[in-house]
């Protein structure tokens, strides 16, 4: 009998303020065991990321926090990611805590917690722009690499009126305007897989809901957390999903765990 091959799964997870949803976070590090993961919006300085909790539980871990808001971490289960670059390039000025990217079991790993945006227009919405210009010049760098890469995190982007449950509702949204919508085909077209398509089709699957009106319960939700694979990785790709239970437990983060496993490299 043939030796199933073994694989990796890698995983995005906004959090929602580490602090708080600890207790959701090692839960469900727990039950799914990823290899990989990337967790945003910390929501902590770098002092108080619960550095030894996750230890305890298996994973290692580099972050890059902040106080009050943003912050992203990237995680490896039983290693400690090699750290290649914090901060995304192209900006000095910019001191928000949204890009690190890691070497972590044999897979380049990129995390990112992209701008929101909102209000539209206005500066958030042209912040939002300029960092997404920033990640495709950066992105370009990374398709071509000739080992696996992985961009996976909180786009903030809904990129098509099939990832949200009422398009009318969200027509305004920083989430879903035109300009968003073509830089995130830009970036696809680079050569880039979205694994949660790749694996699902055009069946609705949602990463986000939010806090209002039982959506989480009822499933009317946003697709905006993204597993980007280069062609190496891609070729490599065995399964993808959302760990929705996680989104319906008490106090939980609005976001839930989006995965994908491939065959290890």
């Amino acid at each position: 009998m043939p030796r199933k091959p073994k694989t990796l799964k890698l995983a995005t997870f906004n959090v929602n303020g580490i602090g708080t949803r600890l207790p959701h976070l090692l839960a469900w590090l727990d039950k799914a065991r990823p290899d990989v993961v990337a967790l945003q919006e910390l929501k902590a300085v770098d002092q108080a990321f619960p550095a030894a909790e996750l230890e305890a539980a298996g994973y290692g871990a580099i972050w890059h926090g902040q106080r009050s808001w943003n912050g992203v971490a990237l995680l490896g289960r039983g290693t400690v990611p090699v750290e290649s670059r914090r901060g995304l390039p192209g900006d000095p000025a910019d001191t928000q805590s949204r890009y690190i990217e890691a070497a972590v079991h044999s897979v380049v790993v990129a995390g990112i917690y992209l701008p929101n945006g909102n209000p539209q227009p206005g500066p958030k919405f042209d912040y939002k722009l300029a960092w997404m210009e920033r990640l495709l010049r950066r992105a370009q760098a990374l398709v071509a690499q000739p080992h696996p890469v992985a961009i996976l995190g909180d786009f903030n982007v809904i990129p098509t009126d099939e990832d949200v449950y009422d398009p009318k509702a969200w027509r305004k949204d920083a989430l879903m305007q035109p300009e968003v919508r073509e830089a995130f085909e830009r970036l696809l077209a680079q050569g880039w897989t979205d694994a949660l398509r790749q694996v699902h089709g055009d069946r609705r699957i949602y990463t986000f809901w939010d806090y209002f009106r039982q959506h989480a319960e009822r499933d009317r939700g946003l697709r905006i957390d993204h597993v980007l694979l280069n062609p190496p990785l891609a070729r490599r790709l065995v399964d993808a999903g959302v760990d929705r239970w996680v989104r319906l437990q008490e106090k939980a983060s609005d976001h839930a765990p989006t995965w994908v496993e491939v065959r290890a490299p």
